[in-house]
């Protein structure tokens, strides 16, 4: 994808933590309340990189950085520690709009010409939260951190407003991923009702992705779907490395248009895993998720998706009467998955229950409230016309061990 040189005037914002001390815990989720600089006018982010305090590429696992959605004067109460596993403080609800995403092996991202990411102007507000997920598997104490995000600032506006949006599967232990797994697939869904009424008539322009697991993906895509359709997919990584997380950038921007469908397939290996790895924020929970970078900016932060609840419930009772599982309506699902004892008919009775079931959709807004609408038991996208499979024009390692062999010999005269 073909990127403008860089304006005379760019300047930079860096959002980093004040050098805190890092938790002695495996996982850490850092909050920190800072505030942009005064912009009196609209400016636009045309470029972010990670800033990695030098030592820790390690410790540094993944950064967002959310804008608070307020008007100019409302004042975001200061914060400066742990986060919570689930959801946000009340102070913090409204620190949800994601205006820059870092993974582990990312390189800047360098907007297109058409759009930038606005930034100050009139009714702005200038509050920001910056969320580092630390992950320190040997606990280890005093390390001081004062990573984050840097941003390239313009004033020369470009044509659109750029946006980030998250999909695949909600960020909840409702998904699971059974033990001694050589594959196990997990598919989170943009349904075609969300992008309805979220997306604008000429629709949005997908300019670069970043696809994100924890440490059991190793094949991450995205299928697009207009009508039953299978289109030409988002974005593909077959050999997907959770140590490298790149914020790839398209080779041509892809039109979204109300009603299309985008389905984010994850495939885990769990081989070496005794119990089932559970869908949570731990470096040792799973995630399933692509952050997608695209213009015209709309309102529409969130479209993923997980499996209706009734219909999980349903499925840990089944398993308490037929195969006389510990699991129970009184037990949270964590602990359900972690009563089941895991064999292989098991874990496809999980796959065809995850491929068949109904969803719970988070199609959800900039400020974090969903979309008018009833976003339980909605259907799954349904595949009419799936695109070919791809052909193959190398020849396996196998075929050109025996091609010398097979072939006939010259004659030696």
């Amino acid at each position: 994808m073909p990127t403008a040189p860089m304006p005379d005037d760019v300047w930079t914002i860096d959002v980093v933590n004040p050098h805190i001390e890092v938790p002695a815990e495996e996982t850490t989720y850092w909050w920190y309340v800072t505030r942009f600089p005064p912009l009196k006018h609209k400016h636009h982010i045309i470029k972010y990189e990670g800033v990695i305090q030098k030592g820790h590429e390690g410790l540094v696992h993944h950064m967002e950085v959310f804008h608070c959605e307020l008007s100019k004067d409302e004042i975001v109460q200061d914060y400066n520690g742990p986060g919570f596993a689930e959801g946000k403080p009340p102070e913090l609800e409204a620190c949800r709009n994601v205006i820059g995403a870092w993974a582990m092996g990312a390189k800047p991202l360098v907007f297109p010409e058409e759009a930038g990411s606005p930034i100050g102007g009139t009714n702005y507000n200038r509050y920001v939260l910056l969320e580092v997920h630390y992950n320190n598997p040997d606990k280890k104490t005093g390390l001081v951190d004062a990573s984050g995000i840097r941003f390239y600032v313009t004033s020369q506006l470009r044509k659109n407003d750029a946006g980030i949006m998250e999909l695949g599967l909600e960020y909840t232990n409702k998904m699971a991923i059974p033990p001694r797994q050589e594959l196990f697939s997990l598919t989170g869904y943009c349904i075609a009702d969300c992008t309805k009424i979220g997306l604008p008539p000429e629709g949005i322009y997908i300019f670069a992705s970043q696809l994100h697991t924890h440490l059991t993906g190793w094949r991450v895509y995205t299928k697009h779907v207009r009508e039953g359709v299978e289109l030409p997919e988002v974005n593909r990584d077959d050999h997907y490395s959770p140590h490298f997380q790149e914020i790839r950038g398209l080779p041509q921007p892809v039109l979204i248009l109300p009603g299309d469908a985008l389905m984010t397939v994850c495939d885990y290996k769990t081989m070496d895993r005794p119990n089932a790895t559970i869908g949570g924020f731990a470096i040792t929970d799973e995630m399933c998720v692509n952050y997608i970078h695209y213009y015209p900016r709309v309102n529409l932060e969130v479209c993923k998706s997980s499996i209706d609840t009734v219909t999980l419930d349903s499925y840990f009772r089944f398993m308490n009467k037929w195969n006389d599982d510990n699991t129970s309506p009184v037990k949270g699902d964590r602990a359900n998955y972690n009563s089941i004892r895991w064999s292989r008919l098991h874990a496809y009775l999980l796959n065809v229950l995850y491929t068949t079931s109904p969803l719970s959709m988070q199609c959800n807004q900039s400020d974090g409230s969903r979309f008018p609408g009833d976003w339980e038991k909605k259907p799954l996208t349904k595949l009419l016309f799936p695109l070919p499979p791809i052909e193959r024009h190398c020849p396996s390692t196998m075929e050109q061990i025996l091609a010398p062999l097979l072939s006939p010999q010259k004659s030696r005269i």
